[in-house]
């Protein structure tokens, strides 16, 4: 082992990392995020409230209720998400709307 004595600016914080650009995909993401966010999610105000959402050409009708759901739940905001064929129900989620999936409750 060798030990030597050295500069007091080695210990100096090392410099910071550029922050890396967004992809176009990644830009394109956090755009209908956005979308969603003002268009759908922050107009939820009762249960009275349900939106649809109409899938365009491309578009995965899972991809879209995940990203719904995302959203939402950033804004603390519980929604149920119905698929209909080609569009999507969404409102806020009700006793109703609660799905029935899983076990039981005990008696």
């Amino acid at each position: 082992m060798k030990i030597r004595k050295t500069d007091a600016s080695a210990m100096a914080p090392a410099p910071s990392i550029r922050a890396r650009t967004l992809s176009p995909a990644a830009q394109a993401r956090l755009e209908q995020a956005e979308l969603l966010r003002r268009s759908v999610i922050d107009r939820l105000e009762g249960p009275d409230d349900v939106f649809k959402v109409a899938l365009e050409e491309g578009e995965k009708a899972a991809t879209i209720r995940l990203r719904l759901l995302k959203v939402a739940k950033e804004q603390g905001k519980e929604i149920a998400v119905m698929v209909r064929g080609d569009h999507l129900l969404v409102g806020l989620m009700t006793p109703e709307r609660r799905p029935r999936r899983g076990r039981r409750p005990k008696a």
